[in-house]
């Protein structure tokens, strides 16, 4: 892909590795590490009080810095939560960025500039590894699996890719490295479809016998592969299937070899862990470790990787100039499609802690995730913040702490949140806009949280047995006595319910 087609001489420089080769990385740059956990609620951990399961890496990186109380996702689902990560505008200002299919093509277009475009230019070795789920290739359903796809991951500012095509649950089940799939086996050509079956291939549906491993709860009764049905229609694959079981230490492996081939330069590694989504099926090494079977085994999983990726840090000797900050990509949900007891072993667990709602809500639980950040010397080791931080505002404080230029059509809904991001300030953002998966949107502040009128389901449809928001009239929360949104007080605040409604009307425009 020829970016200079399409895009401004600024970010052409942040493209082009020679010109980022040209910029030394000033002392007080740190290698930055961005660990986006999936579907990991705020309570999932024990540093914030997650029961029933314990996770003593995390935990050990939470007392060696910053752990937010009021930190949030852009939006309440996957594809529209990483797009403003990396882009910092938000999802919703777009109509194609809803939960991607297997065969999107690539959702964050090549003529946008990225957080991987900003690190770039700032002079940094940059690398994706693990969940992608924001597309691949030039159109939709039109890509050729079996040769080098025309668009992927270097057309938006990476050096080095190794993901997931798109999410555990959904076709095609294979990792793609550098552009094309990894492990390619010429044996067995790979057919994708989202709309019809494969001739001869059997399905979760019409052949349960075949499912071994995990049996779909709703949905997720397609394609199988590994003995578990997807989302989604596939042929071949061979050799480069990937196993469930696996993924966990593969992707921790190749991030790990990053570090290491980039120890003596500055570098940022966005590494994005599967584990806690569906379908759960973490190594056997971790089963059993709780009581809450495979999800809590899964996050046990999830804690593993942030321990390997630490330690190699602190062999490494550069644990003290690399920032890192942990969190995830929306809120939790627990049965996801997959029988695999989730609902029935929480024993008390709360996934989303004190909020109300989970995935795919417009409630807290929704979009209220987990979010530590430590860097030696620069983040005071065991504080708290109650700052209100979006995921969104990263890319503008990380511009702020490279020294890079954002170019005038980037990140528009990016503001520089800096200090707080490093705790060296008390107050984060005055509001920040929330996005349900039916693209109702919320506004939180840090005293109130305001849901726009909706007259969708008070229920996901489709079998999660989540709580959308929806509610034909406004709905207003005092999040300081009302954590779990249960007195809605829109019709004593009309005046404040008008102002959100204003401000809504202003954002979207």
């Amino acid at each position: 892909m020829n970016r200079s087609l399409t895009i401004t001489a600024s970010m052409l420089v942040a493209a082009s590795p020679a010109a980022a080769k040209d910029k030394k990385p000033t002392a007080n740059q740190p290698n930055v590490i961005i660990v986006l956990a999936d579907d990991l609620g705020y309570g999932d951990l024990s540093c914030y009080g997650a029961r029933n399961v314990s996770t003593p890496n995390v935990d050990q990186l939470a007392a060696s810095g910053l752990r937010f109380t009021q930190a949030h996702a852009a939006a309440a689902t996957s594809t529209p939560s990483r797009y403003a990560l990396l882009t910092g505008m938000y999802a919703w200002r777009r109509p194609d960025t809803d939960v991607a299919a297997g065969n999107a093509g690539m959702i964050i277009k090549p003529q946008q500039f990225t957080l991987a475009d900003l690190f770039h230019q700032a002079g940094y070795a940059t690398a994706a590894i693990g969940k992608w789920h924001l597309g691949l290739g030039s159109e939709s359903a039109r890509q050729d699996w079996n040769k080098p796809l025309d668009e992927h991951l270097a057309d938006l500012g990476f050096d080095y890719h190794y993901i997931m095509a798109a999410t555990a649950d959904r076709v095609p089940c294979v990792y793609i490295e550098n552009g094309r799939v990894a492990n390619y086996d010429a044996s067995a050509p790979i057919s994708v479809s989202y709309s019809h079956n494969f001739e001869g291939e059997p399905t979760g549906k019409t052949h349960p016998e075949l499912l071994f491993n995990l049996r779909p709860s709703h949905g997720h009764d397609q394609a199988i592969v590994n003995g578990i049905s997807r989302i989604g229609f596939m042929k071949g694959g061979g050799k480069a299937l990937w196993k469930d079981e696996n993924i966990a230490d593969s992707i921790t492996q190749h991030a790990i070899s990053f570090v290491r081939q980039h120890r003596d330069e500055p570098f940022f590694l966005y590494f994005c862990t599967n584990d806690v989504h569906v379908p759960r099926f973490p190594h056997e090494r971790f089963r059993g470790q709780n009581p809450m079977g495979l999800r809590g085994d899964a996050i046990v999983q999830f804690d593993w990787s942030v321990g390997q990726l630490m330690q190699e840090l602190r062999r490494l000797g550069i644990e003290e100039n690399t920032l890192v900050i942990l969190t995830s990509d929306n809120g939790p949900v627990v049965d996801d499609g997959y029988d695999d007891r989730a609902e029935e072993l929480l024993g008390g667990h709360s996934p989303a802690g004190p909020f109300r709602g989970h995935k795919y809500s417009s409630f807290e639980g929704g979009t209220a995730v987990p979010l530590v950040v430590a860097w030696p010397g620069h983040v005071a080791k065991g504080t708290q913040t109650d700052a209100l931080f979006s995921l969104v505002d990263l890319m503008a404080s990380m511009a702020a702490m490279t020294g890079v230029e954002l170019p005038a059509d980037a990140a528009p809904d990016s503001h520089d949140q800096l200090q707080a991001l490093l705790g060296q300030r008390d107050k984060g953002c005055k509001y920040i806009v929330e996005q349900s998966t039916s693209r109702v949107l919320s506004v939180r502040t840090p005293r109130w949280k305001f849901i726009e009128p909706s007259q969708g389901p008070k229920m996901i449809p489709w079998g999660a047995k989540v709580e959308t928001g929806n509610l034909p009239e406004p709905q207003l929360y005092d999040m300081r006595n009302d954590t779990g949104e249960r007195h809605n007080v829109a019709p004593k605040h009309p005046r404040r319910v008008r102002k959100f409604l204003r401000l809504l009307r202003k954002t979207r425009k």
